[in-house]
């Protein structure tokens, strides 16, 4: 009965389902098979599973931007410090390029005087002027200047002249002189003669005393020479002296003439530059009164006022309010940890998923992904931000479907960076044990480092 004897069994005599007891028996050991079965089953499935391939992901949080800086929300600041009078739009309202916001008015007492311009360019003109009351007085010194030392020229000249006629009178004074010096020689040895045959009772007394007259006469005629050399040569020194004085008093007046001519000169350079202190002046007033109107500086949606109200007054470069551009392409500002910067690379594809819009993701399986869009890196920080971390701009993939027309700058988003392929169970590996992704090199940049090498070689 108790079946404990493998030889003599009774289990074929008995039918063991007519005992409710041994149904429960014979249906739990079933029920293990079973279990047993499926056991075999599920670790089949999941080792099979291990190796499915798997694509490696970084994901991160980021933000709907603008792809262009200029399309993205500014604030406008005012460039002048005033008090705000007037408001020509409110938030919300859209406007175009050049539309006016609002009116400022001054708030600096330099600037009250409301006929500022037309005062200014008054003494622009006055100053004008004399600049060319500078400038003709300078041009009438240049020409004294020129009449001077074409004077003094011919002075020189005049001088020079005298003093060769005085050279050659002197030497004309010389050679009469030496002729009168003959003469009275001459005359000294005829008295001699005389005087030797005058004792020889050769001529008379009367004839003696003629020779003694002409003697005297050719003496005074020598002495009459001599001073009128001495004469000669006096005018030829007074002459010479006349040359240095014509020279000395010229260069006085020369130098006086240029002197008063330079120094008109600076006065008419320092009245130019007054000039153009003044011209600058001027268009700084003019470009501060332009100033009074802040102007859309595109076209854009007015989203919020900094500044409210009328007779608040404003700072220089003090945000005033806020702008969204019209047109703008949208991108994607995420943020990615230095371990995974050498991973990311322009050109490379990112799985989005916007924060309101619902959707179904698996990492591994992007293609099995519902509700995710696709980007594309366009650009990459070569330095970390604030928080750390690189920023990473992302656009829309042409290839895929478009972005939401909902989306805004300034929404949340969620994004996948995809990289290798690998199996299931190397990727867990990985995670476990917090290595970074695979370092791979896009098909490209593979290409070229490649070509590189053979180039070394």
């Amino acid at each position: 009965m108790l079946n404990i004897s493998p030889k003599n069994t009774v289990a074929e005599k008995i039918n063991r389902r007519s005992f409710s007891s041994m149904r429960v028996f014979l249906d739990e050991a079933r029920l293990r098979k079973s279990r047993k079965r499926l056991y075999l089953i599920f670790f089949a499935i999941m080792i099979g599973f291990l190796f499915l391939p798997w694509t490696q992901n970084i994901r991160s949080k980021g933000f709907v931007t603008s792809l262009e800086p200029e399309k993205r929300p500014q604030t406008l600041q005012s460039v002048i410090g005033g008090r705000i009078e007037k408001w020509y739009v409110g938030e919300g309202d859209f406007v175009r390029k050049g539309d006016t916001l609002l009116y400022i008015s001054e708030t600096k007492n330099e600037y009250f005087d409301p006929r500022l311009l037309e005062r200014t360019d008054a003494q622009i003109k006055s100053k004008k002027n004399s600049q060319e009351n500078y400038d003709q007085k300078a041009r009438a010194l240049e020409t004294q200047v020129r009449a001077l030392r074409e004077n003094l020229r011919l002075k020189r000249q005049q001088a020079q002249n005298k003093i060769k006629i005085s050279r050659l009178k002197v030497v004309a004074d010389s050679i009469d002189l030496v002729a009168a010096q003959t003469n009275e020689d001459i005359a000294k040895a005829q008295m001699q003669r005389m005087d030797t045959l005058f004792n020889q009772g050769l001529y008379s007394r009367t004839d003696l005393e003629k020779r003694r007259q002409k003697l005297q006469e050719t003496t005074a005629k020598r002495v009459a020479q001599e001073s009128k050399l001495l004469a000669a040569r006096n005018e030829l020194i007074n002459a010479q002296v006349e040359l240095n004085a014509i020279a000395a008093d010229y260069e006085s007046k020369i130098s006086k003439a240029e002197s008063e001519r330079f120094a008109t000169l600076s006065s008419m350079y320092g009245t130019e530059a007054e000039v153009t202190k003044l011209e600058n002046q001027y268009s700084n007033y003019a470009m501060r009164t332009s100033q009074y109107y802040l102007t859309a500086p595109q076209d854009g949606y007015i989203t919020r006022a900094v500044k409210t109200g009328i007779g608040e007054t404003v700072k220089e470069g003090e945000q005033i309010v806020t702008i969204m551009p019209a047109d703008y392409e949208l991108a994607i500002e995420m943020y990615v940890r230095p371990l995974n910067y050498p991973l990311m690379h322009v050109g490379e594809e990112v799985r989005i998923q916007f924060d309101g819009w619902p959707a179904i993701f698996f990492s591994g399986w992007p293609g099995v992904s519902v509700g995710t869009f696709g980007g594309r890196i366009v650009a990459i920080d070569n330095f970390t931000s604030e928080n750390g971390m690189y920023r990473i701009l992302v656009s829309p993939d042409p290839e895929s479907e478009p972005w939401p027309d909902g989306i805004r700058p300034g929404a949340g988003a969620k994004t996948f960076a995809l990289l290798n392929d690998v199996q299931v169970w190397y990727e867990i590996w990985r995670q476990i044990n917090g290595f970074p992704a695979d370092f791979y090199l896009p098909e490209n940049d593979a290409k070229t480092a490649k070509d590189e090498s053979k180039a070394k070689k």
